[in-house]
């Protein structure tokens, strides 16, 4: 098999491409939120609670939303015009099916009101008035006072945390693929291999986020893994499956290019070099990426949505990675790439410290003692 990638690196290229590209598609229609008890089963009892409190009050009473404003520093003879501007604010709010009208607590400093949507919890359309609320109705409800306005309960907090989450993330995968990069490049000492790893990582991740999204968001086989309908992707769960999916991924791509570059350094044979890699290393990849997929798939029995969601997308991550990547993708790259990969600007190389990673100036023998 190793010859025969040698022989025609382009087409494992492409076959491996066109595959990670598939899988890749849904990912650009992700939907980040959170999921409810109506996603669960019919037999829990948390989703019959779920379905009698949708059916007799709309889908939106289980997830009402506290609307907060602070009116103290606002003088006392001011007050009531600001409840009445506030309570004309929150008439007619869009995707919102009800407001209730604004109490003040015991002491007039705080007014309080709950807030439900037209939808459930985990629809997108509860996340945007939540964004609506907190944004724009009740800013501009106490628009020319000094009072401040908040909205709480458990549903703002987790679009809240859906916000911070969302925004974090690019910056995570960015930092931790940078930092993998320069860990690559120091050790192997060449700039295409560093740019490599980094680049099918990343699009390794992006197809097994798409799985998930796939399964779970479109629907395409939830029923039968006990998810009810289509679900929004839970907001941490992208971030811990990269955490993990990443540190495998790694692992995997250290010990492949070690061998690698060890054939080079012997041989100075690049392509004879890819292909004895990949003959010492494949099994060892194929068999450790055979017992995570194992571990991880066992999650799917769980009657937890969040730990389905979780197992499915890191079985799927391994299986990517040991197979289209480890076997199609990375052979064929560093075939076509030949003696270049290693190659780096003197410059770079200046600068780059010496890490023997492999410990070969410790195994190598002491040189000869003159008398």
């Amino acid at each position: 098999y190793a010859q025969r990638v040698e022989r025609r690196p382009w087409w494992f290229l492409a076959g491996g491409a066109v595959v990670l590209a598939v899988l890749s598609v849904p990912v650009f229609s992700i939907q980040l939120g959170h999921i409810g008890d109506g996603a669960d089963p019919k037999s829990f009892t948390d989703r019959r609670a779920f379905d009698l409190m949708s059916s007799a009050f709309g889908p939106g009473s289980n997830g009402p939303m506290t609307l907060v404003i602070d009116q103290s520093d606002v003088p006392q003879s001011d007050r009531a015009a600001l409840k009445t501007q506030a309570q004309k604010a929150l008439t007619g709010v869009s995707d919102a099916a009800a407001v209730t009208p604004l109490q003040a607590t015991s002491d007039g400093d705080v007014l309080i009101s709950t807030a439900y949507s037209v939808a459930a919890p985990q629809d997108e359309r509860t996340t945007d008035l939540h964004k609506n609320l907190s944004d724009d109705v009740l800013p501009q409800a106490v628009k020319g006072t000094k009072a401040s306005t908040y909205v709480t309960g458990t549903t703002a907090a987790q679009a809240d945390f859906l916000d911070i989450v969302s925004k974090k993330l690019p910056l995570i995968i960015a930092v931790v693929v940078a930092l993998a990069f320069l860990v690559i490049l120091v050790v192997f000492r060449g700039l295409l291999v560093a740019v490599k790893a980094a680049v099918l990582n990343v699009l390794s991740i992006a197809a097994s986020y798409g799985v998930v999204v796939a399964v779970f968001q479109w629907g395409w086989g939830g029923p039968a893994l006990g998810v009810s309908g289509k679900v929004p992707i839970e907001s941490y769960v992208p971030m811990m499956m990269f955490a993990i999916v990443f540190g495998l991924s790694m692992d995997y791509e250290i010990f492949l290019l070690s061998r690698v570059h060890e054939a080079w350094l012997r041989t100075r044979d690049a392509r004879a070099s890819v292909a004895h890699a990949l003959e010492i290393t494949a099994r060892v990849i194929t068999c450790a990426a055979l017992i995570m997929v194992s571990v991880f798939a066992a999650f799917l029995i769980s009657d937890n949505i969040v730990v389905k969601m979780l197992g499915l997308g890191l079985a799927a991550s391994v299986l990517i990675d040991a197979t289209v990547v480890r076997l199609l993708l990375v052979p064929a790259v560093m075939t076509l790439l030949g003696k270049s990969a290693w190659w780096a600007p003197r410059w770079m190389d200046r600068l780059l410290p010496h890490i023997d990673a492999e410990g070969e100036s410790q195994a190598a023998p002491p040189p000869a003692q003159r008398d």
